[in-house]
């Protein structure tokens, strides 16, 4: 990068603009939800909302980072697959996390989508705000926040 532009400030750029296609999708994702397939959630919708947008943006942050990493973009593509594929396995979406082996269930505690996951669950169990998916929504604004400054932090100045 040869411009007058510091890293977070690229990364932010970024973040706002993929961050705007996430909004849409899980704006189009929860009307169909909601109407057509008749998804009634325990929890309000705005709960839902809330988690939703954040899970969302997780995402965002996280391919960011993991697209500061590489080079080009078919190594930012090859890296993908390592950040998603064990989060998706062990984050309690297949199987729940109690069912796991202690180790497995060990490791999925640090995955960002574990939380993820959780605080969508609990939004369609718990009828109001829980200490659980304040814990959730906290851990995943945090990784969002972190994901982003680690990105910024590995952002390489110059394109080969």
């Amino acid at each position: 990068m040869t411009m007058p532009l510091g890293k977070l400030d690229l990364l932010l750029g970024y973040a706002l603009a993929f961050g705007l296609v996430a909004l849409l999708q899980v704006g189009v994702v929860l009307a169909i939800s909601l109407t057509w397939l008749g998804l009634e959630p325990a929890g309000s919708v705005g709960l839902l909302v809330a988690a939703a947008v954040l899970s969302a943006l997780l995402g965002v942050a996280l391919g960011l980072l993991a697209s500061a990493f590489a080079r080009t973009e078919f190594q930012a593509v090859q890296l993908m697959p390592a950040f998603v594929l064990p989060q998706a396995l062990l984050c309690g979406l297949f199987v729940p996390r109690e069912q796991m082996a202690g180790w497995l269930e060990a490791i999925s505690t640090v995955m960002p989508l574990t939380y993820a996951v959780e605080a969508m669950q609990e939004v369609g169990r718990e009828p109001e705000m829980t200490g659980t998916l304040a814990v959730d929504i906290a851990v995943i604004a945090g990784c969002v926040l972190a994901a982003l400054v680690l990105g910024a932090a590995t952002l390489r100045r110059r394109t080969p």
